[in-house]
């Protein structure tokens, strides 16, 4: 059997980071299998499907790496097919026009709360003789199209997550609505649970892997599947990403679209990565930093968990944070140049590279997310360079005006040297008695306005390469000396 799988989000919002991972785990396993990966958009929710949303989850799963075999099929083009189907349905008796209006079905509802039973439907216009029918035709009643389900029939799968896994039909609601509600003998919009079936059988879809969110639709969907005389593909499971608190990943936990993460700074082989490990554990020996198609060659459905996935940020920082410590300079800088203009820096991006490169280096093993480069060098590009509170406390201490203007006095005129850097802060605490703790303090706060930072020497000779070193030290005395 030749192994076909299949993503397919919803364009009512962003790329949700729940339905990337469910991508990642599909793409896993067809690569594992040699099968194909099938890309589409389910987009029959015509009120809140929007064309942004569908561009945001193209480039959200390209530039996770996540690249489709065949797709993008748009389930808004490929109506007359689930009209089709519905009425041979309709034409075999698996499917009836049902008649009731809102206020009969609340009315029925309520009767059910009233008795303490589960709500569900009663299947009263299962079997409406052809007058009836004709009356409710005559009264300009819209019918919806309703599956018939079997209240005894019993729907039993063998899941790839979760073992054999048993529904009952009288547990399932009903006859199931299959498409909205339309005059005449026009069949309505088809609903999710029917085209989704079609489209799986259209497209040959061998097995459905998706989260365990769709349990409760797998029973309903088999029985379709069954209606419609095609091989029922095999179900996958997979467990939710939850919050700390258990829950389920939500809008209300902040960020949880892919294009979030991507804004904040995370690379997209980490994110693939650490989506991997949300609900999949690597073989023995196999480490935790790996790309996808490492991870395609170990993957399959033993080792993913039935339990929820809690989501982890210190975890997942410390992935991207791997990703960044190992990437070469040149490719992190490209990375990080975005993130430094939209913070406003003004520089000459292509004529100063060699610059930039130093200053990527410079913080590269502290970053943890690309974002934080903007604040950890903001001290490198300003124009004029602004002093916290202690750095200013600092330049007034006791012998920091000395230390400043001694330094600024051997700055030689030719590119500083680290050597001559350092041979500098010896000479100016041999001459003017001072300690080299005060003098490396003060020439921080000087030359960065802060006492926290990247290398300070080294920090120095990029400020030197553009000429900023005695700009800043002259301020500093500037401001000291009023």
């Amino acid at each position: 059997m030749t192994v076909r799988v299949r993503i397919a989000p919803s364009p009512t919002g962003n790329l949700h980071i729940g339905t990337a991972r469910t991508a990642v785990f599909n793409w896993l396993f067809a690569r594992s299998q040699g099968g194909q990966f099938i890309l589409r958009v389910e987009d029959t929710d015509l009120e809140r499907s929007r064309p942004e949303f569908t561009q945001n989850i193209l480039d959200g799963l390209q530039w996770l790496g996540i690249h489709w075999d065949e797709g993008p099929f748009f389930q808004s083009k490929r109506m007359d097919l689930y009209r089709q189907q519905i009425q041979a349905l309709l034409d075999r008796g698996l499917a009836y026009r049902a008649y009731d209006t809102p206020e009969e079905l609340e009315e029925m509802r309520a009767a059910q709360k009233a008795r303490n039973e589960a709500p569900r439907y009663d299947n009263r216009h299962r079997y409406l003789t052809p007058e009836q029918r004709a009356a409710y035709v005559a009264e300009g009643r819209p019918a919806v199209i309703r599956f018939m389900i079997d209240d005894e029939r019993e729907i039993q799968w063998p899941d790839l997550v979760r073992g054999t896994v048993t529904w009952k039909g009288r547990d399932l609601g009903g006859d199931m609505v299959i498409a909205r509600q339309a005059g005449g003998d026009e069949i309505g919009q088809p609903l999710y649970n029917f085209v989704v079936v079609v489209d799986d059988i259209d497209m040959s879809i061998s097995h459905v892997i998706r989260g365990e969110d769709h349990i409760g639709n797998t029973p309903k969907q088999i029985l379709l599947y069954e209606a419609l005389g095609a091989t029922v593909p095999v179900f996958g499971h997979t467990p939710l990403i939850l919050n700390q608190q258990g829950a389920k990943l939500s809008k209300r936990d902040g960020v949880t679209s892919i294009s979030d993460f991507q804004q904040m700074g995370y690379v997209a082989p980490a994110i693939a990565n650490y989506m991997t490990l949300l609900g999949w554990s690597p073989p023995e020996g196999m480490a935790e930093i790996f790309t996808l198609e490492e991870a395609a060659q170990s993957f399959s459905f033993t080792r993913v968990n039935k339990a929820g996935a809690k989501f982890d940020w210190d975890k997942l920082n410390w992935v991207n944070s791997q990703y960044l410590h190992q990437m070469p300079i040149a490719q992190l800088t490209d990375l990080l140049i975005p993130y430094w203009q939209k913070a406003g820096y003004e520089f000459d991006w292509q004529g100063q590279r060699p610059w930039l490169e130093q200053v990527t280096h410079l913080v590269s093993q502290s970053l943890t997310r690309l974002e934080e480069a903007v604040p950890m060098t903001e001290y490198l590009f300003a124009q004029t360079l602004a002093y916290t509170p202690e750095a200013t406390a600092q330049l007034g201490q006791p012998g920091a005006t000395t230390a400043i203007a001694a330094i600024a006095a051997a700055i030689p005129s030719t590119p500083l040297t680290e050597a001559e850097a350092q041979a500098i802060v010896q000479q100016v605490v041999k001459a003017h008695g001072l300690k080299k703790g005060l003098i490396m303090k003060t020439l921080r706060a000087a030359l960065t306005g802060s006492l926290q930072g990247p290398d300070l020497v080294q920090s120095w000779l990029l400020l030197n390469q553009l000429g900023q070193d005695q700009l800043r030290l002259q301020q500093a005395l500037t401001l000291v000396e009023g």
